[in-house]
């Protein structure tokens, strides 16, 4: 077993082999608090993802969760929901002895976001953390709730004396999407998060930026001469980027309904993909230096016109889905018949510097499309001159290099080769790179990267309120064109990739989407 000091104790992990240099990031003195914990999010994502933190030894022994919600339960009755979460939708196998230790440090608050009483309570339960299990006054606050509630919870953790920071102990917030529905709440929430909490113990989770493989476009990029030199305008002839997914709203019509998929997805997910794509390399890899290049992507990004031919949205109809009848949007229960939220939407940006210069960036998201993918695909012009009968390359294509975020993280080369036979026929083939059989390690979760840099302070892969800002700037005149139409957005079939109006959005430049 190795041990480390960290924060002022010595941490043991069992799982690291001491001949190893390669320190493990291991979090000190600390505890969470989840308000919002009887959600999906949380029963799903959030704590399985503590356990196996837990499980590979990443946090202190003395760590504690706290859970705040409205239910009548005791701390008892919160570890047996926790216990099933984790039993569920863990990653790594269930340890007893790791359970119970990590059990040891459970709480649970009762009350609800308005509660004077019940946020004096859980000040208490915090300070007692600290006497019993040694948290040292380091707390995170996990807001998994809705955006609507984030201004009243905020001000109680300033009124109670929650938010506050004395000396070395520090005090972070985390939130999550979606932060604002425009630039003008966004920066009204801005300034109420920030009455609060300092913008660096601001954290704005987006769990894409923890998924190895959005990580790894920094690696393939920066690590690697190969690609460098063509990374330009000289020889991409554009980039996809593509989130789409299988499943309908179901039981998040109500939810959905107002927000949709451009907000959903791409003044986020989609344009931080962009961001990490297209910025320049860093001086160094702190997240200050990689902040200030995404930065400059996003300052230098537009929207491509005339929105009506550059843009495209799109609502699912009923339809079969992988052998299956499902419903259409406006049959899902909860959701408004004459609504005009789109549940796909696309859009066409261009990045104006030097090297990205002319290049179309297309994002498109979507819900009840062909299958469930993310990925980033940069489509290569054409070699100038093809020395073949053109009869012989009829089935040639462009070259690209496609990043998958998900899922089957990896990634795939497409570029010609000659058919074996007496011919120079030459035919597309692709060569291909998959997480799961490169590595002997399993890619954590998301969310297990993204809690521990909260818990560690490291800022990276958080949007700050200027990225926030500048996205919302990006999208807002889509949004605002697209309210402006009589007409609502265009019908689509279940099981299909999308309206027709996103075909010829790519078509009038002669374009073709990648089908995934």
């Amino acid at each position: 077993m190795a041990t480390r000091t960290i924060g002022g104790g010595r941490w043991t992990n069992p799982l690291r082999d001491p001949r190893d240099k390669r320190l493990p990031r291991i979090a000190g003195p600390c505890s969470l608090v989840i308000f919002g914990v009887t959600g999906d999010l949380s029963r799903k994502k959030l704590m399985p993802a503590i356990y196996d933190l837990a499980n590979r030894g990443l946090l202190p022994p003395g760590f504690a969760l706290t859970g705040f919600a409205r239910r009548d339960w005791d701390t008892q009755d919160f570890g047996q929901i926790v216990l099933e979460a984790v039993k569920q939708h863990a990653r790594t196998p269930f340890r007893q002895s790791v359970w119970d230790r990590l059990a040891e440090g459970f709480r649970f608050v009762s009350g609800s976001f308005d509660d004077d009483d019940a946020f004096d309570q859980l000040e208490r339960t915090v300070q007692d953390l600290d006497r019993v299990r040694g948290t040292g006054g380091n707390h995170a606050f996990y807001l998994s709730i809705p955006p609507g509630a984030f201004p009243v919870v905020l001000k109680q953790l300033a009124r109670s004396g929650l938010s506050a920071q004395d000396g070395d102990q520090w005090r972070r917030v985390v939130i999550e999407k979606p932060f604002g529905h425009d630039l003008k709440s966004a920066i009204e929430l801005n300034e109420i998060v920030n009455d609060v909490f300092p913008e660096d113990s601001v954290f704005r989770i987006d769990h894409y930026l923890g998924k190895e493989t959005v990580q790894n476009i920094l690696a393939l990029r920066f690590a690697n001469q190969l690609f460098e030199p063509i990374w330009n305008s000289h020889y991409v002839d554009h980039v996809q980027i593509t989130m789409a997914e299988d499943i309908g709203l179901g039981g998040r019509a109500g939810y959905y309904d107002g927000i949709g998929a451009a907000r959903d997805v791409i003044q986020n997910h989609l344009l931080q993909l962009l961001a990490f794509t297209a910025l320049e390399e860093p001086t160094s890899f702190s997240s200050s230096e990689l902040r200030v290049e995404k930065i400059k992507v996003l300052n230098a990004t537009k929207l491509v016109g005339p929105l009506d031919e550059t843009t495209a949205r799109g609502q699912y109809t009923g339809g079969w889905q992988g052998g299956e009848l499902v419903r259409g949007l406006k049959e899902e229960e909860g959701f408004d018949p004459n609504s005009k939220t789109e549940t796909f939407a696309a859009i066409t940006c261009e990045i104006d510097t030097r090297r990205w210069a002319g290049v179309p960036f297309y994002l498109r998201t979507g819900k009840r499309l062909g299958r469930r993918v993310t990925e980033i695909a940069v489509i290569f012009k054409r070699a100038p001159h093809l020395p073949f009968d053109s009869t012989m390359t009829e089935e040639l294509g462009q070259n690209a290099f496609v990043i998958r975020v998900q899922p089957d993280e990896g990634v795939t080369m497409r570029f010609g080769s000659k058919v074996p036979g007496s011919q120079m026929e030459v035919r597309d083939v692709t060569m291909d790179f998959g997480y799961g059989t490169a590595f002997t390690e399993v890619s954590p979760e998301a969310y297990e990267r993204l809690i521990l840099d909260v818990l560690l302070g490291e800022p990276s892969l958080f949007p700050v309120n200027e990225e926030v800002e500048r996205s919302w700037e990006i999208l807002d005149p889509v949004m605002e064109h697209w309210a402006a139409q009589e007409a609502g957005p265009d019908p689509y079939s279940a099981g299909s990739w999308g309206p027709k109006s996103a075909d010829l959005m790519l078509a009038r430049t002669g374009r073709t989407w990648r089908r995934p």
